[in-house]
């Protein structure tokens, strides 16, 4: 019986192929120790068509860090037609359950902002600036002002809820639970900005 045909990947299909490869590998290791080599091999290709897709092993890391925060942002995006509190537990619960079935890939994600690589670094901070920027877009809506202050709180906020859900240790545990405590901790953090402002009565 003759061997089946292999299909032939188009470019950008087979890039997508090795970022997808690339993104489930984080789920095992950090960042640095994703080989070009052990990625080549699960492919099926040649380690130098590897390197005609990302040039070296820093682009690689780069590109697969690129994808992550895609995934990760396009999953957590809000969604504009909910008013902000249904808004916010939407976002919230779509947060927690990322985090939560993507945990070794996302530690890997937001440790990769210790990364050596400039780019790295960016790619993660610039997630974490849209994450912020999407709480002080809710801010506005309720009509808090956009001062230094409420834009240092998104961003340190943005941080806790990382680690917060990071450092859960109730894999099997309610969901809602933690992202009910998430949402209590934000609407705390925004009342200490503007004490005189009632978050939940505005939202």
């Amino acid at each position: 019986m003759p061997a089946p045909r292999r299909t032939r990947l188009t470019p950008d299909q087979r890039r997508a192929q090795l970022l997808l490869l690339g993104r489930d590998l984080l789920g095992s290791r950090t960042l640095d120790e994703l080989s070009i080599d052990e990625l080549a091999e699960r492919a099926g290709i040649s380690r130098g068509l590897m390197f005609h897709y990302f040039k070296s092993k820093q682009g690689f890391h780069r590109a697969v860090v690129e994808a992550a925060c895609e995934d990760f942002l396009a999953c957590t995006a809000p969604d504009s037609a909910l008013e902000p509190l249904p808004r916010l537990h939407a976002v919230l619960g779509a947060f927690v359950d990322y985090v939560l079935d993507h945990r070794a890939t996302y530690v890997s994600l937001v440790r990769g902002a210790a990364s050596a690589d400039e780019t790295v670094r960016e790619l993660v901070d610039a997630a974490r600036r849209t994450q912020a920027s999407r709480i002080l877009a809710g801010c506005a809506e309720l009509g808090l002002a956009d001062t230094p202050l409420l834009r240092t709180a998104a961003r340190a906020w943005v941080v806790f809820a990382e680690e917060t859900v990071v450092a859960w240790q109730e894999p099997d545990g309610d969901r809602t639970e933690l992202a009910a405590f998430l949402e209590r901790t934000l609407v705390g953090v925004l009342s200490c900005v503007d004490p005189a402002a009632d978050v939940l009565s505005r939202a």
